[in-house]
């Protein structure tokens, strides 16, 4: 339970948001823990609409997830399942070209490619299909791999973390989706998902992806075991990143769905209110990232649109066939987002939508 302190607290914070001044850890664990979130939101949409004005970014986009077969079992995951259990699923390189035809067809501009580490692909599945992709689909974006999947991959291969990057480059990697952050902080790390790779290490590959000029995201799993602290300890953990390589080009807090997981009965899952919080602190901590994204499958559709009043100017994209979440109990209904639908949320909440690519430049399209 967060402890709640007086709204008096936030009268410095606001004169350091009005000032442009950087925010501190005390500063992030105030907002999180301050009962007045109204002026937290407030504070968090001043700087949203300094720097975007009335615009809602979002993209035409479809989820690819190659295989669901994983080495590790994360108790924080309802998607994954053991190599020979029964559900698990892998599609080849070819098949996954099929599949995504008709999205392609249908104006998909970017593949947002995730999935377990499956101990018997070879590195090869990996280039194979992302050249057969590219090959099929040349104007399309791969926004593929998270840190945690480079690792598994870079030792299969048994290549340094930066060859491995420079291969998938080559064959046709354009930047990455940021997930397996989780929540750095050791003690929570080592109780959430102790068989993934450290902070550090997340950190590191980021940093070398930046290095080799492919953008990322970064992203935050709150709603679990996690404290204020934490959570605080984590964003400026990626901002000082950030402000070494400039390479993220946009936040997610990710709302942790614990049906189907081990902590289906013993953790209170985040509320709605704790979503628009946490994408406000994030907005008002993050002053050098431009993007904060309120990801409307895992938060619902109407908290998404009320966070656009609250520092988020991206709602995500189409997301056609997203499974992870979804698994874990996400009720929002992922295979029926439009693109209609997706800018009618926006200007529902008074917002412009602004189609974008993947990394967020304007896309035009005819009528």
């Amino acid at each position: 339970m967060m402890e709640l302190i007086s709204d008096a607290a936030l009268e410095p914070i606001a004169g350091k948001v009005e000032r442009r001044e950087r925010l501190t850890f005390e500063d992030g664990v105030t907002l999180f823990n301050t009962r007045d979130l109204l002026t937290v939101g407030r504070l968090a949409n001043q700087v949203r609409e300094a720097r975007h004005g009335d615009r809602t970014h979002f993209t035409v986009n479809r989820y690819v997830n190659h295989t669901n077969v994983c080495v590790v079992s994360c108790k924080l995951c309802a998607f994954a399942v053991r190599p020979k259990a029964e559900g698990g699923w892998t599609y080849s390189p070819d098949e996954i070209v099929a599949q995504v035809a008709p999205s392609i067809e249908h104006g998909v501009r970017e593949l947002h490619i995730v999935g377990g580490l499956h101990p018997w692909l070879k590195f090869e599945y990996y280039t194979e299909l992302f050249s057969k992709l590219k090959s099929a689909y040349p104007g399309v974006h791969l926004k593929a791999l998270t840190m945690v999947e480079i690792e598994f991959l870079a030792k299969i291969s048994k290549q340094s973390i930066r060859d491995t990057i420079l291969a998938l480059r080559a064959a046709g990697l354009d930047s990455c989706p940021g997930g397996g952050a989780e929540i750095f902080a050791a003690e929570i790390r080592d109780e959430i998902c102790d068989h993934k790779m450290t902070a550090e290490q997340w950190i590191d590959i980021a940093r070398t992806c930046h290095e080799l000029g492919i953008k990322t995201n970064c992203t935050m799993l709150y709603g679990h075991i996690e404290k204020a602290e934490h959570r605080v300890d984590h964003i400026l953990r990626l901002r000082a990143l950030q402000d070494e390589t400039h390479g993220f080009n946009c936040f997610v807090p990710l709302h942790f769905h614990k049906d189907n997981t081990v902590y289906e009965n013993s953790v209170d899952e985040a509320t709605s209110l704790d979503d628009l919080r946490t994408i406000a602190v994030s907005r008002l901590l993050f002053d050098n990232i431009d993007h904060i994204k309120a990801y409307w499958i895992g938060i619902g559709e109407k908290v998404a649109q009320v966070a656009q009043s609250f520092g988020a100017d991206d709602l995500g994209g189409t997301i056609v066939d997203e499974r992870i979440f979804r698994m874990a109990g996400a009720q929002t209904d992922a295979t029926a987002m439009s693109r209609e639908r997706l800018e009618r949320l926006i200007r529902d909440a008074k917002r412009v939508p602004v189609e974008t690519d993947s990394l967020y430049k304007p896309v035009e399209r005819a009528a």
